[in-house]
């Protein structure tokens, strides 16, 4: 019988759009005894369950899950308070003494889970409030060229819309004379601050966009649209973050007369995919990953199976 002093393993899964890696962190707990830490900024907020592809209600009874329905939709949720609260859940269920499978494809997340996060300088209020009205006198588009200008790297990352990121870019900017960039990239150590197992689920290109088809239009038999009429509808309405999220962004430009639904069907696998795109090239850049390939008939056990056989897990 294992003691409860033990160290419990700490698996990371990470992988694209409808790779399989929420099945498979399921099957993981459900073995071996551990809980979810979930890395997706979009399962943080509440109500937006069937465009993000959250557990059912079943397996969240069934296995604990953290970082799911943490805020309103209406309220914005930075990678430094991820970080914050994945920190505090990842304590309490390592003193619960039990194994963490955290899973995800929010990259930024991953590596600030893995890394920590770059807090930069204390904030400069009045340049903060003074950046704030020039984004309302001249436009939020010239703030953000602005920051192409001294921090493309940055300037890339960010949303044009995303207000509070862009003006934290330029304050840095403003404050230093270096580009929020060149700090973040000097924290990396590559030295993680846990001893994860770090596992990246990958398909076949073909296969993988088949799934994402599959996964969009299950996301629209389940009621998507009523899902995005019911937030729109809300008081407090959407924040930008929450509103740019792909699957909603495309159904919101239906609901405005904008797109066909078809047209937002279609834009949504447009998008996922060039999503997966950037999700590859993030995955590849971290450090002690290990490939693993699943097949097109292989389902969440069998990979389990693989996954606790090479890492001698529940041994």
């Amino acid at each position: 019988m294992k003691e409860m002093s033990m160290v419990q393993p700490m698996v990371l899964l990470m992988g694209c759009t409808a790779s399989g890696k929420g099945k498979l962190a399921f099957e993981l707990a459900r073995r071996l005894g551990g809980e979810i830490l979930s890395i997706d900024s979009m399962k943080v907020y509440r109500r937006m369950d069937i465009g993000t592809a959250k557990p059912s209600p079943a397996n969240r009874l069934a296995v604990k899950h953290h970082l799911i329905d943490v805020v309103e939709p209406s309220e914005s949720f930075s990678l430094g308070r991820y970080v914050e609260l994945a920190d505090q859940a990842v304590r309490q269920i390592q003193q619960a003494g039990r194994p963490v499978i955290a899973a995800g494809g929010t990259a930024m997340y991953i590596r600030g889970l893995l890394e920590g996060v770059f807090d930069g300088p204390p904030a400069d209020l009045e340049l903060r409030e003074r950046l704030k009205q020039q984004a309302e006198s001249e436009s939020l588009e010239s703030l953000h060229q602005r920051l192409a200008r001294v921090d493309a790297v940055t300037a890339q990352r960010v949303h044009p819309n995303d207000m509070k990121r862009i003006v934290r870019a330029l304050e840095v900017y403003e404050l230093t004379g270096q580009p929020i960039s060149s700090f973040q990239q000097q924290f990396r150590s590559g030295k993680y601050r846990h001893d994860w197992k770090l596992i990246y689920l990958y398909r076949d290109k073909e296969e993988g966009n088949r799934r994402v088809n599959q996964l969009v239009r299950r996301m629209i038999e389940e009621g998507l649209v009523e899902e995005v009429k019911g937030l729109l509808a809300e008081p407090a309405g959407l924040s930008p973050q929450a509103a740019q999220a792909v699957g909603y962004a495309e159904i919101i430009e239906h609901l405005h007369r904008r797109l066909k639904l078809e047209e937002a069907i279609e834009q949504i696998k447009i998008n996922t995919r060039r999503f997966a795109k950037s999700q590859r090239t993030w995955f590849r850049s971290f450090v002690g990953v290990n490939r693993f390939e699943v097949g097109a008939e292989e389902d969440a056990v069998s990979l389990a199976d693989r996954i606790m056989l090479h890492f001698h897990l529940g041994q």
